[in-house]
């Protein structure tokens, strides 16, 4: 028996049922309030003069909104250009992320190879330490790559092969591919299936929602990212949005500055309304249901 702060029977009475929709919907009200207030101020921020954004007490709408002004920062900070650069680094990292992160996930967790259990250890392990840390050694690999002894500053490369190897990727993925029955794998293998056509064959297709999750990750961690942007793509041509709105700030007014904010996070916030129910359904269904 489950013991509740209101026992069923108080709550199936008329007046139990209002004061339980009731706390329901305000604490909805309210928590959805605190997390979409700040996307509304940068949203009409943006269509305020510089005075008023300046005035004490603020002012919660624009008494004289001005839509225009995001189409300025569009012109003036040069927000295409940029958009594509943070898209195709998005992109890439994304897709070499898959590349590596599958295959590894799938031979620890199916092929299950010598001191395996040792090796996802060492990689959860990395997880501890702040990505701070990481940043002189990264950097000092990019410059000069180990033994090929090549300069990946200002390339692609710079974002997509530090993005490649993701210890929580390798996690998740892990994690479902181990609630994939053995038996299905076993009998597709009796009938001469290779490892590779076993994961591209069968659970490829079965693991879409966590492929799902880990990719939004993947996406939406390159385009938040600044601090590694900000080191290794030092040309003025190939910053990311958010490194080119940092950098061309101080000569921009505050208004055209938060419309540029607000066009930056449309792409990421687009991506996780339309994809959010995979977060939830790739981070607890299992492999095979019935």
């Amino acid at each position: 028996m489950t013991r509740t702060l209101i026992s069923d029977r108080a709550l199936n009475t008329p007046r139990g049922r209002v004061i339980y929709w009731t706390v329901l919907v305000t604490v909805i009200a309210l928590f959805t309030a605190i997390f979409v207030f700040p996307l509304y101020w940068m949203a009409t921020g943006a269509m305020k003069s510089s005075g008023e954004l300046a005035r004490t007490p603020p002012t919660l709408f624009p008494r004289h909104p001005h839509p225009g002004v995001y189409g300025d920062a569009w012109r003036r900070l040069y927000l295409g250009r940029f958009l594509l650069n943070t898209l195709e680094y998005a992109a890439g990292a994304w897709l070499l992320q898959l590349a590596v992160c599958v295959p590894a996930a799938y031979a620890l967790s199916k092929l299950r190879p010598l001191l395996g259990r040792a090796v996802l250890g060492m990689m959860l392990a990395t997880l501890m330490i702040p990505s701070t840390v990481l940043l002189v050694p990264l950097y000092l690999t990019v410059r000069d790559v180990p033994i090929l002894h090549v300069n990946l500053l200002n390339t692609p490369f710079a974002i997509w092969l530090p993005a490649a190897a993701n210890a929580f990727s390798v996690f998740l993925l892990k994690r479902f591919f181990d609630s994939i029955p053995g038996e299905l794998l076993e009998a597709a293998a009796i009938d001469g299936a290779s490892s590779w056509r076993i994961l591209w064959s069968i659970v490829l297709p079965i693991s879409r929602p966590i492929i799902a999750v880990v990719s939004i990750f993947a996406v939406v961690g390159v385009w938040k990212d600044f601090v590694w942007p900000l080191l290794v793509l030092p040309d003025g041509n190939k910053m990311t949005v958010s490194v080119a709105i940092s950098s061309l700030s101080e000569q921009t007014p505050q208004n055209i500055l938060i419309a540029a904010l607000v066009i930056a996070g449309i792409p990421a916030v687009a991506v996780f309304l339309v994809f959010q129910r995979h977060i939830m359904a790739g981070l607890t269904a299992g492999g095979l249901k019935g």
